[in-house]
C-alpha cells in the first residue's frame, strides 16, 4: 500500500501512470533493469554523453555491451548533437539522453534521431526530477526514465531510484524483472534508516566537509551504505546483490521528501537567477538565461582555474561546494580504458572536469556564497 502510495506522488509530479512506475534500491539499478528489458547484450552498443557518473557505463558494462561515448556541448554539459549521428552504428541499441545539473537539452532531435534510426532512447533523470523540458516533465520524452533519489537529488531517500516507463511494449518485460530483485536485508534498513538519522538532526552546515570525506572514505571501503561501493569504483564487475528492490524506509522517506519538491525546486530557480546576474555582472561564464526555462538547477555550474585550491579555501571558509564530474566517468580519475573511455577523443568532457565545481542551489543562505564568491574572483573564470 505505501508503495502505491510512494508513486501516486511521484505521479503527481511527472503526470504519468503510476503502474509505469518501479521502484529499486538505487537509481542505477533502473537503469540496468530498463536496459535488460531492451534485451540488451554483449556485443550492443549504448550512447551515452562523456560526462557522466561511472554507475551508468557501469550498468551497460555489467550486460557485457559497449558503453559508446559523445563529447559535451560547453554550454549545456550534455551530449553534442553535432556528434550524435557519426556516433551511431548497426550495433547501437539505445541512446542514453542526460539532464545534467538539470538541464535537459536537445532531447526532442535526440529522439526523432533515435526513431531515424530504430533505436531506443533512455532519459537520465537522476538530476532532473521534478524539472520541466519545454512545458513537459523531465522524464516524457523517452521509451523510459530513470531517477535517483540518493543524497544530494532533487529530493532524497539516502539511496534509492526509480523507473518510469513509457514505452508500452517494454512494460510487461520490466514487470517480469521484479521477481528478480533481491529483498533488501535487515542490516540494508537499519543502515540506511542510521544513516537517514544522522543526517537529519546532526550533519550540519559547519561540520559537511569533516562528514563528506568521512562518509567516502567508509562507503569506499564499504563499511557504509553509500553512494558507490568499491567494486563499483575498482573494476567493472557487478557487485553482489547488485539488483536489489527498494525498501520500507526508502518509500516512508520518499512520501515525506515528496511534499517539499515544488517549495525546494522553487527555491533553486531563484538562486539560480541570483548566481547567473552576479557571475554576468563580473564578466564570468555563466548558465545562458535563455536556458533557465528547462532548467531544474539540482547545482549551479561554474568554472575555476584551479579546482583543488577553490575547494580547499571553501574548506577552510566553511563554504559548502561540491565537486560533481571530477572526470567524464565522475569520480574515477584513472584506468579509463576499463570502461572503454579513450581519452583522446573528448577534449571539451576533460578539460570541463578539471575546472567545474557548484554551487548549492537548494540554500537560504545565498548571500555567504556570494560573498565567498566575491572575495575569490580571481579563481573564477
Amino acid at each position: 500500500m505505501n508503495a502505491y502510495k510512494y508513486k501516486k506522488a511521484i505521479t503527481d509530479i511527472l503526470k504519468c501512470n503510476p503502474n509505469h512506475i518501479f521502484l529499486y534500491w538505487k537509481g542505477r539499478v533502473a537503469l540496468y533493469s530498463i536496459l535488460k528489458a531492451i534485451e540488451i547484450k554483449e556485443g550492443d552498443e549504448v550512447i551515452l554523453p562523456a560526462f557522466t557518473c561511472v554507475v551508468v557505463p557501469n550498468a551497460i558494462l555489467y550486460l557485457g555491451a559497449k558503453p559508446v561515448y559523445i563529447d559535451i556541448c560547453p554550454v549545456t554539459y550534455n551530449i553534442d548533437i553535432s556528434k550524435l549521428k557519426l556516433a551511431i552504428t548497426s550495433k547501437t541499441k539505445v541512446i542514453i539522453c542526460q539532464n545534467t545539473f538539470g538541464l535537459s537539452s536537445d532531447i526532442e532531435q535526440i529522439v526523432q534521431i533515435a526513431k531515424d534510426n530504430n533505436l531506443y532512447t533512455i532519459e537520465d533523470c537522476t538530476h532532473g526530477f521534478g524539472g520541466y523540458y519545454n512545458g513537459k516533465p523531465n522524464g516524457s520524452f523517452c521509451d523510459a526514465a530513470f531517477y535517483s533519489t540518493q543524497w544530494n537529488k532533487p529530493f532524497s531517500t539516502g539511496i534509492g531510484g526509480f523507473l518510469v516507463v513509457n514505452n508500452e511494449k517494454l512494460l510487461e518485460k520490466v514487470s517480469l524483472l521484479e521477481s528478480e530483485k533481491f529483498k533488501p536485508t535487515v542490516i540494508d534498513k537499519l543502515s540506511l534508516l542510521f544513516l537517514v538519522i544522522i543526517r537529519k538532526y546532526f550533519v550540519k552546515d559547519f561540520i559537511y566537509w569533516f562528514v563528506v570525506k568521512f562518509y567516502r572514505f567508509l562507503s569506499n571501503k564499504n563499511l557504509v551504505l553509500g553512494s558507490n561501493r568499491s567494486e563499483e569504483l575498482n573494476g567493472i564487475n557487478m557487485p553482489q546483490h547488485y539488483f536489489k528492490d527498494i525498501s520500507a524506509v526508502q518509500i516512508k522517506c520518499g512520501i515525506k521528501e515528496l511534499k517539499k519538491i515544488k517549495r525546494v525546486n522553487s527555491l533553486r530557480k531563484k538562486n539560480a537567477t541570483e548566481y547567473t546576474m552576479f557571475l554576468k555582472n563580473h564578466m564570468k561564464i555563466f548558465v545562458n538565461e535563455s536556458l533557465f526555462d528547462n532548467h531544474l538547477f539540482l547545482k549551479y555550474p561554474i568554472l575555476v582555474k584551479d579546482r583543488d585550491l577553490f575547494l580547499k579555501i571553501a574548506e577552510n571558509e566553511k563554504i559548502i561546494i561540491s565537486d560533481w564530474f571530477l572526470s567524464p566517468i565522475h569520480p574515477i580519475k584513472n584506468n579509463y580504458e576499463l570502461w572503454g573511455l579513450e581519452t583522446d577523443y573528448f577534449p571539451i568532457a576533460f578539460e570541463i572536469s578539471k575546472r567545474i565545481v557548484n554551487l548549492p542551489t537548494d540554500t537560504f543562505d545565498i548571500n555567504a556564497i556570494l560573498n565567498f564568491l566575491t572575495l575569490h574572483l580571481d579563481l573564477i573564470v
